[in-house]
């Protein structure tokens, strides 16, 4: 059992950045950022593999930026953020290998979630 605890988030005016920060307590194979706003289903935002490959969802490419360090710590910066970036920010991992090209951005790859940490972006 891997426990993840997420911290970073907050509020920020349009435009704005905040780094999302994730410590995971035991080892893992891939880590991903994942978003829930109220109403819509859960989202892959970014992942990123052992070997640091990377992985991003479209409504965040060239914005966010994935990257995890060897303690296992897995962060997240967000620049020029929107309105539609609100969302409760997950962080999970999982405890398998994958072999595709890139990491996935599916929940159900990953196997440990941590409890969240809300991301507000408004004028």
């Amino acid at each position: 059992q891997v426990q993840l605890l997420e911290s970073g988030g907050g509020s920020v005016q349009p435009g704005g950045s905040l780094r999302l920060s994730c410590v995971a307590d035991g080892y893992t194979y891939v880590m991903a950022w994942f978003r829930q706003a109220p109403g819509k289903e859960r989202e892959g935002v970014a992942a990123i593999d052992s070997d640091g490959r990377t992985n991003y969802a479209d409504s965040v490419k060239g914005r966010f930026t994935i990257a995890k360090d060897n303690a296992e710590n897995l962060y997240l910066q967000m620049n020029s953020l929107k309105p539609e970036d609100t969302a409760m920010y997950y962080c999970a991992a999982r405890s398998l290998a994958w072999a595709p090209p890139f990491p996935p951005l599916s929940t159900d790859r990953y196997h440990y979630w941590g409890q969240g940490t809300q991301v507000t972006v408004s004028s």
